[in-house]
């Protein structure tokens, strides 16, 4: 084999220098560098490199499209390696879609996606230390998340929406993308499928109520309605501390008292809860206490209402009392007879019927009401008990209000009538002579937090004490609580 040494090879004439002929080989000794400088190679159709190709740009020959490899090829990005994208790129798997996830806990990795089956459990899913620009989407694969939830923990110290609390998923069909921000907000949602709002919801809570409408007014007359109990509802409801919502409290005022023997007692004012995140809760008024004044007349009648109000007696025969409303109260005492008034109903127990026989039995006393310790655990207190009906002449009778407030019904003998209890949605008393009916009492809404929870911010006044963990708002006016 001989050897040719130069400096230099130029073109003989023009501008292009040709090495070779088809299906020659050149060959650069290992060791040997080919250095280009300010030039441009053309290089044939296929160029196979065995070892390394170091370039600071690969451009495309002509055009403006560049393919690299065919068909199965992998090419392979070394950890360390970072891959940079100024411009767009389009057609790339950013999630690896895994097998569908049926147990109880999950711990996520980035760039994945899971489909997450709760037919059977509810799911934890932990998410893992975050880097900026990290992802996971997740779906409900059965339909499932609403009656058993998936819940998001962070990990460590790290955050999901800027708290440190877990978030839960639990809408039907729903399909969530998260990504991780920095440490400030951490993993926050960026996309969603059938989501409410938030998507991304943080744990639910629940807070207890009482909700007592104003009891309705005593009837006037010597054989007077008592008033019935404002309606009495308590539950506890559940809302989600990642949204924040406004609780709206009215407070219903207790009925006026008849004015005279044709006109029964007003009904009380509703009371109610309402909020965006769940329906309003409304207890109806106590329904007004029959007239004596009225014989054969409606008046005589008690009204509906959250409990009913007792009816009046006129001596025209069987007076109905008042009807309650379904889950909040009893219905006012039906009197039959002369002499008494029937005593109105409360949230634990009908009305007395005030009914006068031979052997002179009666029972005009209002219904008893319901207790409830929410104010204070294991400290119960009565609420929306009935006011008693008026009676005529004295004979040493009485015709006690309910327990929870209500009224205590007049006698012609000389005993007043009370009105119902302020703060416990009582029944006014009938007045028992030719005298107005008594007031219903106010009514009362309260709303019981957890402490760790509880935002302090509300308007209205309410007096707010705290009970082991729980913090109480005690409304005896209209007012607001905002849960964030």
């Amino acid at each position: 084999m001989s050897e040719v040494k130069v400096n230099k090879i130029s073109p003989r004439s023009g501008t292009d220098v040709t090495l070779g002929d088809a299906s020659d080989t050149f060959t650069v000794p290992s060791g040997v560098t080919l250095t280009t400088t300010n030039a441009t190679v053309n290089l044939p159709t296929t160029v196979t490199a065995t070892t390394e190709v170091k370039t600071n740009k690969i451009s495309p020959a002509t055009g403006t499209a560049f393919t690299l490899g065919d068909s199965g090829d992998t090419f392979t990005i070394p950890s360390g390696a970072t891959l940079t994208n100024s411009g767009t790129a389009t057609g790339f798997a950013s999630i690896a879609w895994q097998s569908v996830v049926t147990g109880a806990t999950l711990t996520a990795v980035a760039g994945r996606g899971y489909p997450i089956n709760t037919t059977s459990n509810a799911c934890t899913v932990t998410l893992p230390a975050g880097s900026v620009g990290d992802t996971i989407e997740l779906v409900d694969y059965a339909g499932t998340w609403d009656t058993n939830k998936v819940t998001l923990t962070a990990d460590g110290s790290e955050k999901i929406k800027g708290s440190t609390d877990d978030a839960e998923l639990k809408v039907e069909r729903q399909g969530i993308q998260i990504v991780y921000v920095d440490a400030t907000q951490g993993w926050v949602g960026i996309t969603g499928l059938n989501e409410t709002a938030p998507a991304l919801g943080g744990p639910t809570i629940g807070i207890e109520y009482l909700c007592v409408a104003g009891g309705g007014g005593g009837g006037h007359g010597y054989y007077a309605g008592g008033g019935g109990a404002g309606g009495y509802l308590t539950a506890t409801q559940n809302y989600d501390t990642g949204s924040a919502i406004t609780i709206t409290v009215v407070v219903g005022s207790g009925g006026a008292g008849g004015p005279n023997n044709t006109t029964k007692g007003s009904d009380g004012g509703l009371s109610s809860i309402a909020s965006s995140a769940f329906s309003t809760i409304t207890s109806d008024g106590g329904g007004g206490g029959g007239t004596d004044g009225d014989a054969g007349g409606t008046n005589a009648e008690g009204s509906d209402g959250g409990s009913g109000g007792g009816s009046g007696g006129n001596g025209a025969g069987t007076q109905a009392g008042g009807s309650a409303t379904a889950g909040q109260g009893n219905a006012g005492g039906t009197l039959a007879g002369n002499y008494r008034g029937a005593g109105g109903g409360g949230a634990g127990a009908t009305g007395g019927t005030g009914w006068r026989g031979p052997t002179y039995a009666m029972d005009s006393s209002g219904g008893d009401g319901l207790q409830s310790d929410i104010l204070i655990a294991s400290s119960d207190v009565y609420y929306a008990g009935g006011g008693g009906g008026g009676l005529a002449g004295g004979y040493g009778w009485t015709a006690p209000g309910g327990d929870g407030g209500g009224g205590d019904g007049g006698t012609s003998g000389g005993t007043a009538a009370t009105a119902g209890t302020d703060g416990l949605g009582g029944g006014g008393g009938g007045s028992g002579g030719n005298i107005a009916g008594l007031d219903g009492g106010n009514g009362i809404v309260v709303l019981r937090v957890l402490t760790s929870v509880y935002s302090g911010t509300t308007t209205g006044s309410p007096t707010i004490t705290t009970d082991g963990s729980y913090t109480v708002m005690k409304f005896l006016a209209a007012g607001t609580y905002d849960t964030e």
